[in-house]
Formats: structure tokens, C-alpha cells, sequence
């Protein structure tokens, strides 16, 4: 994504319209933002077509699936297949004992979320609930793993300070 720049002499210039609309302007770029050279200026932003908006790049799932109404309590053939979904899908994922994460790019990553739950639904379950926290960043590129490293480095740092 490229940003364009633009000072707050250069902004007060352009023509406004009612809706605050820089398209006419700046052709083919009404979804990016329009910022000051200058952090001590305020930023300004143009008028956004929300439906054109791109996910982002990478992201991670911890996602727990649950079918309803299946008669038993257990629910490991279930995960079962979820997990066959996931090894098939190439993506790196962990399970855990409430759930799997699941990392990385955001479509990919959904898409496979997806076909979790039709393999679950074609395994007899009528309904399924599922819940999802979505992590991503644009900074730089983490793994779940990465993540988890870093806190176990400061922990050994304590431990040893200790």
C-alpha cells in the first residue's frame, strides 16, 4: 500500500466538496489515507470506499468449534477432523486444549476456518457455534511461535536475574 503525503499549505489548496471527496484529485487512490509530511501537523484522510478496503496481509486464528446437538458430550471427533482440515490446508496451526491457532494470510487463513466447519456439518453436525480472536499486524512478520519464544526469553531473563 502506498501512502501519499501531502502539507497542510498543499492540503488547504485542493478544491473541497460537502462529502470531503479528494478522488477527482488523486485518481485510483480514494482508500488510502492522506497525511501531513510534519507528525506535529494534523493528519487528514480522504474519503474511503469501504467496500474496496483490503484484509490484511497475514494474520492468526485461535479459534474453538463447537457442534451443538450431536447427543455427546465429547466432542474429539470433531477436532479430529478439524485438525485433518488444517494439515491439509499447508497453514501452521497449533492445537490446544480449547481450541487451534491457525496463522497465515488472512484469506487462507478464514478459508480454511470455513471448510473446518462444512467438515464438521458433514460429519452430522447440524449446527456448529464458533468463536474467533484475529490477530495481525503490520510492523512486522511474527509466528505464534515467535510470540510465545519472546515471552519464555524474558522469563529466562528473570530467572537467571533472579
Amino acid at each position: 500500500m502506498t501512502l501519499r503525503y501531502l502539507s497542510r499549505q498543499h492540503f488547504l489548496k485542493l478544491p473541497h466538496t460537502s462529502h470531503f471527496s479528494l478522488t477527482p484529485i488523486f485518481q485510483g487512490i480514494n482508500n488510502q489515507a492522506i497525511r501531513c509530511l510534519s507528525s506535529s501537523q494534523p493528519r487528514y484522510k480522504m474519503a474511503t470506499d469501504y467496500s474496496q478496503i483490503p484484509t490484511p496481509t497475514m494474520c492468526y486464528v485461535d479459534f474453538c468449534l463447537v457442534p451443538i446437538g450431536t447427543g455427546n458430550v465429547s466432542v474429539a471427533k470433531e477436532v479430529a477432523e478439524v485438525q485433518k482440515v488444517l494439515k491439509a490446508s499447508g497453514l501452521a496451526y497449533t492445537l490446544h486444549s480449547a481450541g487451534t491457532t491457525v496463522e497465515g494470510k488472512w484469506d487462507e487463513v478464514m478459508k480454511v476456518i470455513g471448510q473446518a466447519h462444512q467438515a464438521v456439518h458433514q460429519a452430522g453436525a447440524v449446527r456448529i457455534q464458533t468463536s474467533m480472536r484475529v490477530g495481525s499486524r503490520t510492523d512486522k512478520a511474527q509466528t505464534a511461535e515467535q510470540k510465545v519464544k519472546r515471552v519464555q526469553d524474558l522469563l529466562a531473563k528473570d530467572t537467571q536475574s533472579s
